[in-house]
């Protein structure tokens, strides 16, 4: 009889956690529609004060607050189509300003032996310390608060288009000719060389000069085919031109002996315009052809240019400074350097 009434009780209580099991409320994660509509309605339309990852200050919205994870890969997105190196780099996500890279000077020794003989000593490696230059980005967007407060204003494309418009602009340049004070250091900014890959320094590009001070030569295609050449084969395998908008007009005229254009056109939609057979990249901070200028390059910058970045985009509202006008203070913290010296070459508009 005992346990009759003792299954039943168990049953009976089995139940009640079945109908219950619907009603439990599971936290929500970081990133989830929750925390991100909390984040586009509460803090950016109201600036009411959100329980989210704070960044720095006594009170938790003085440093701003971590942009949900959902935008912040918008604003990524965004990036990679308006910023020309960044969607050619080597682009790594770091936790501190430390970051360091080991990189291999001519790679690492290799040998021979025979399956049962003993294995010989390879030479040993040469290692270089690549430390990239850091800086905080910042953007301020500007939006009145009758803009905010309408619900047909798209807040959160709106926010994430300006944030990635203005980063694009500033690190482009800094990409190019950042001097690395509290910013990445530019490729152009690197020590040049006319010397080759095996007697350079680590850390110096190879430029091929035109052989006509501020321009091209006779033979303009002459010297892009021996800049082709002059990167290893490897690195050739994913290499890309990059140029402004000037020189490419000017090498867009080049014609080969028989007559064919240097430049070819994509043939289909989505595919890159190339030069001999290479996509051409189109960076505006790249300096138009002047006496002994850099006007060209021509490399793997997935190999040889290191980007790094924090994952995280912070914001801060400001209601007060600029009044009627809601401003929006965006930071990321972001570095870059030349990580190998003989994946960029150069083409320097000089006699030698």
């Amino acid at each position: 009889m005992d346990y009759e009434v003792k299954a039943g009780s168990l049953e009976e209580s089995f139940a009640a956690v079945e109908a219950n099991a619907g009603a439990v409320e599971r936290p929500v994660l970081s990133g989830s529609d929750t925390s991100r509509s909390a984040f586009i309605d509460g803090y950016i339309r109201k600036g009411a004060a959100l329980e989210l990852k704070s960044v720095s200050g006594a009170t938790p919205g003085d440093g701003g607050y971590a942009i949900p994870r959902e935008i912040d890969a918008t604003v990524d997105a965004l990036l990679k189509g308006i910023s020309p190196i960044r969607a050619i780099a080597n682009v790594v996500q770091v936790g501190s300003a430390g970051y360091r890279k080991l990189v291999t000077q001519n790679g690492v020794a290799s040998g021979w032996a025979a399956d049962d003989a003993a294995r010989p000593d390879t030479g040993t490696p040469l290692f270089n310390e690549v430390v990239p230059s850091f800086g905080d980005l910042c953007a301020k967007p500007s939006a009145t608060q009758a803009m905010l407060d309408d619900a047909q204003f798209d807040v959160e494309a709106w926010l994430a288009g300006e944030i990635a418009t203005e980063f694009a602009k500033a690190e482009g340049s800094a990409f190019v000719n950042g001097n690395g004070v509290n910013r990445p250091k530019g490729f152009l900014q690197a020590p040049t060389a006319a010397t080759p890959d095996a007697v350079r320094a680590f850390g110096t590009l190879q430029y091929v000069p035109t052989g006509t001070l501020g321009a091209f030569s006779a033979s303009p295609q002459d010297k892009l085919v021996e800049l082709v050449h002059t990167l290893r084969s490897p690195y050739r395998q994913g290499a890309v031109w990059v140029m402004n908008a000037t020189t490419l007009a000017a090498i867009r005229k080049f014609k080969t002996t028989d007559g064919a254009f240097l430049w070819q056109a994509g043939l289909a939609s989505g595919q890159p315009d190339t030069l001999l057979g290479y996509p051409v990249i189109e960076a505006e901070d790249m300096p138009d052809i002047a006496n002994n200028s850099l006007s060209v390059a021509f490399g793997n910058f997935k190999a040889g240019f290191l980007i790094a970045e924090r994952t995280e985009t912070r914001i801060l509202r400001d209601p007060y400074s600029n009044k009627p006008f809601v401003q929006f203070y965006a930071t990321k913290r972001l570095g870059g350097c030349v990580s190998n010296s003989e994946s960029i070459k150069l083409l320097k508009f000089s006699a030698t």
